[in-house]
């Protein structure tokens, strides 16, 4: 006999529904599709799936792409209203990939800006560099699967999320200062890291030389005298590293500055008092 799905209602959901979702809330932390549940559920493939789509559409699933879910709280007082984490979401949906760039530099206490975007780095070559999903803002910058390096993991609601670390985030934003929030930005993110604990000059250096983008270096060198940090060995490796032609120093702006033998800049942009107070 099929069980009564109407009967014995709490908070708008029945006794029966309420356990099945209580299996999914304990098998899955993270999201889910119905291929996944259907075990779970003991149910076929099919029926699984209009679960999953009859609970969506009263909110106490979310649905984040065509199939693939994540539970709401059974808690929750309107499960409409109900959103998971930005991370969580961006790991199923532009996976294989890794939160980086003004994201990763707020998770390492690199800046207190807060940005409305996330930043995510992913393998794939979506059509839209920016989207909104759920409502939260993506800007999504395509690498290869062999730039996935340089990472660590963070968990977040239970599902392990892979971040640039705090070397792998300055490279990155050296190599787009747009992804850092734009060059002067970037600078206050290297001055913060030059200045707290995150600072490793022997893993920046490491992490150095595996970044093709040669261009990280002159700036990283050029910011690190501006800001009239003391850090020799890095200093010294970006000057080693200092390609033939000139560089701008921020790829934003066309228009040509003062050039700078030293680093083969063109120092298209100057770093203000903020950037170099000691």
């Amino acid at each position: 006999m099929r069980p009564d799905y109407t009967a014995n209602r709490a908070e708008g959901i029945s006794s029966a529904h309420r356990e099945l979702l209580s299996r999914l809330h304990r098998a899955f932390p993270g999201p889910f599709d119905a291929e996944k549940s259907a075990s779970v559920l003991y149910a076929s493939r099919r029926r699984t799936a209009q679960l999953l789509c009859y609970w969506a559409a009263r909110g106490w699933l979310s649905r984040i792409q065509r199939g693939t879910y994540i539970t709401v709280p059974l808690a929750a007082l309107k499960p409409s209203e109900w959103k998971e984490d930005a991370w969580v979401m961006a790991d199923v949906l532009f996976a294989p990939c890794y939160i980086g760039g003004w994201s990763a530099a707020e998770h390492w206490g690199l800046t207190a800006r807060i940005f409305n975007d996330v930043v995510v780095f992913t393998a794939l070559r979506p059509r839209r560099r920016r989207q909104t999903i759920k409502g939260v803002k993506y800007l999504l910058t395509t690498v290869s699967k062999q730039a996935l390096w340089g990472l660590s993991p963070v968990w977040r609601r239970n599902v392990k999320i892979a971040v640039s670390g705090p070397e792998r985030t300055i490279a990155d934003i050296l190599d787009n200062p747009a992804l850092g929030g734009g060059i002067k930005h970037a600078a206050e993110i290297v001055q913060a890291y030059f200045d707290g604990e995150c600072r490793d000059d022997r893993a920046l250096v490491q992490c150095l030389r595996r970044t093709t983008n040669r261009t990280v270096c002159k700036r990283l060198g050029f910011m690190l005298e501006i800001l009239k940090r003391d850090a020799p060995t890095v200093v010294k490796f970006c000057a080693s590293r200092v390609s033939a032609g000139y560089s701008r120093l921020d790829p934003a702006i066309r228009a040509q500055g003062r050039l700078l033998r030293k680093w083969n800049l063109d120092v298209n942009v100057e770093l203000g008092p903020r950037n170099a107070t000691a």
